[in-house]
């Protein structure tokens, strides 16, 4: 039988990504209506970080204890992939031994050599080019606040980092308008713009980018390893706050998401972090859910 991995929103389709969420709710209910349900139990997920998390440890290992089944954590002291031992080794020797695997670390290139050699799914818990998991709950939070989210327009503000390309594949699966706006120099990469190009717009000016959005999104502009850029990107990245006034040039009800840890006053103004609009709450718990799904949909189908 063929593995299926996880390592970008395009190993689903729409039909795929929509049933997941649509279970993704129903398994929420479910969890706040007291109901067991362990279909997971005696499997174990191993979790290998090579960059650190909060929500993306807690979330995985408390699905897993949701669901019967365990998580081991190997923090980038318990295992270096690539270093003392092959990345392909190190796939074939831990998926041996476990149900699944999700991978979170630096180099896309990394996890997708070490999908080639698990005979067991591989989740991407994050990558430098792809966050899918933080999607996948994003897009529960709107289906769950406004619907469908076909047809809308969406806005991306800040750095065109892996949150961004995922927001452009999103777009592209499901069918909603993405506009980009980026600081010269902190654009996405190439190859994700001539993937999705039919349903993304790069805009510079950030106001114009929020016009008739239906949800604005950001993330901080300094991600983990590029600490030594902090204050040139804090200069480069201060006309792309989200702040009231860019809230004001989007529709009335529009949405405001951020994949947290937030900085206030950076990225967002904590009047739009902490305000009606933001759903970054919702969101962050919603990769507990979302991924519960996940992991029933490639374990047990």
């Amino acid at each position: 039988m063929t593995v299926r991995h996880f390592l970008t929103l395009t190993d689903l389709d729409n039909g795929e990504i929509k049933r997941l969420l649509k279970r993704a709710i129903e398994l929420k209910t479910m969890q706040r209506n007291g109901v067991g349900y362990a279909p997971l139990k005696n499997k174990v997920l191993a979790m290998i970080f090579e960059k650190s998390s909060t929500r993306t440890r807690v979330s995985f290992e408390t699905a897993m204890a949701h669901f019967g089944g365990q998580a081991l954590f190997l923090s980038s002291r318990d295992t270096q992939l690539g270093r003392g031992e092959t990345i392909e080794d190190s796939a074939r020797v831990l998926s041996s031994m476990v149900d699944c695997i999700m991978v979170r670390t630096f180099e896309h290139e990394k996890i997708e050599l070490f999908a080639r050699h698990s005979s067991v799914p591989v989740i991407n818990g994050l990558t430098d080019d792809a966050h899918p998991c933080q999607l996948l709950a994003d897009m529960q939070t709107y289906f769950e606040h406004r619907g469908d989210i076909q047809g809308k327009t969406v806005t991306w503000i800040g750095d065109g980092n892996n949150m961004c390309q995922s927001y452009m594949q999103a777009a592209k699966l499901l069918d909603f308008k993405l506009k980009i706006t980026c600081p010269e120099g902190y654009e996405p990469d190439q190859k994700f713009i001539d993937e999705t190009s039919g349903h993304i717009e790069l805009v510079a000016d950030p106001k114009k980018a929020c016009e008739q959005s239906d949800l604005i999104a950001t993330d901080v502009w300094a991600s983990m390893g590029q600490e030594e850029e902090r204050e040139l990107r804090i200069k480069d990245f201060k006309p792309y706050q989200v702040n009231a006034s860019l809230m004001q040039m989007a529709k009335p009800d529009a949405l405001f998401m951020h994949c947290l840890p937030a900085h206030r006053g950076e990225e967002v103004s904590a009047e739009v972090i902490d305000g009606k609009q933001s759903v970054a709450w919702d969101e962050a718990e919603n990769r507990l859910h979302v991924q519960k799904a996940l992991l029933e949909f490639l374990l047990v189908g």
